[in-house]
């Protein structure tokens, strides 16, 4: 009989997918969600309960229906511009809500705890690849307010015996190898499937935002992570928990940057389609360089990427998108 977990945001994209990896390893992922931002037919491999973080009394009756031994939480506010015009937004989502739900966890013991944290409460880091244990100043309310989490987690695991793991993301990209699941958000933020979009007519061009970056080629550079190598670190984070494993945060990257202008090299190389490029003002909230080092959930989880070329990432992502979104003229969607 598959094991019951909570997975709060599971009808996003990240979620999404690791409900997908938590059920090939035997877990049965109970979706909680609102449904604001995710999706009913990403729901797959599990029920789905509708509900928000913040619904304290919705929580406490899901948990005690299910039983889970444990809490994977994804729903979060997660674009920085946003977070930068609406702070107030961000911090009663992405903090009380996280609060919220920890509460609940606790008062039904339910013990271990896998949080999605990211690198944005590194802010601009001192030294790249990025370490754990480098300072940790966060340039805008999104990032702080997913630190501000990691230090609610610390305390719990002081003084109430939580155990957890927090996995700071880099860029999440790429998309389910069997195209079952990917990302479509609404509206989309991510680079990736914005450069896709231009490369299907779905959008008239791709904004480079900021061309003067102390970087190679002056646009950004970020470390891309392929969605299913994050869901795999979620399966191996949750069984150290079960296993009694302590706190830890790690972070989740391939440890090489691309730039923008290097991702949309790619997107027209796999997608054999030009189109577009103009060159817009920096975004306020944008660090530089995001590249993680990460040795850490390599040694300690046994972590190991399988898809961190940036080509096949970008090849997912195109396959998922051709076969989910509908043709230019059609509707801006279909389930698969």
């Amino acid at each position: 009989m598959s094991v019951p977990v909570l997975v709060t945001g599971g009808a996003g994209y990240v979620g999404s997918h690791c409900c997908k990896a938590l059920a090939a390893a035997g877990f049965l992922p109970i979706v909680y969600d609102n449904l604001s931002t995710g999706h009913r037919w990403a729901v797959k491999w599990g029920p789905l309960e509708e509900g928000d973080v913040l619904d304290r009394a919705r929580l406490d009756a899901v948990i005690a229906k299910h039983k889970p031994v444990a809490g994977l939480h994804f729903a979060a506010l997660s674009q920085v511009g946003e977070s930068m015009t609406d702070p107030a937004r961000y911090w009663r989502v992405n903090v009380a809500g996280s609060l919220t739900l920890l509460e609940a966890l606790h008062a039904a013991a339910v013990k271990n705890f896998v949080f999605s944290s990211t690198a944005a409460i590194f802010g601009i880091p001192a030294r790249v690849p990025i370490v754990e244990d480098q300072a940790q100043s966060p340039i805008n309310p999104y990032g702080q307010s997913k630190l501000a989490v990691e230090r609610i987690l610390t305390d719990f695991s002081s003084a109430y015996g939580l155990r957890a793991t927090a996995l700071r993301y880099f860029n999440a990209a790429g998309a389910d190898a069997a195209a079952e699941i990917g990302e479509d958000h609404m509206p989309e933020s991510h680079l990736i499937p914005l450069v896709l979009d231009a490369a299907a007519g779905r959008r008239p061009d791709i904004a480079v935002f900021g061309e003067d970056y102390e970087t190679p080629d002056g646009t950004c550079l970020r470390d891309y992570i392929h969605v299913a190598d994050l869901a795999d670190a979620h399966v191996l984070a949750l069984r150290r928990l079960i296993d009694g494993g302590e706190t830890r945060f790690f972070n989740l990257g391939n440890g090489n940057g691309f730039s923008v202008r290097e991702v949309i090299a790619t997107a027209k190389s796999v997608t054999g389609r030009d189109f577009a490029v103009r060159r817009a003002p920096r975004r306020a909230g944008d660090p530089p360089s995001l590249v993680a080092d990460a040795t850490q959930a390599k040694a300690t989880l046994g972590w190991k990427p399988q898809r961190a070329a940036l080509e096949l990432q970008v090849a997912d992502a195109w396959r998922w998108h051709q076969a989910h979104f509908a043709p230019l003229g059609g509707r801006d969607s279909a389930s698969p």
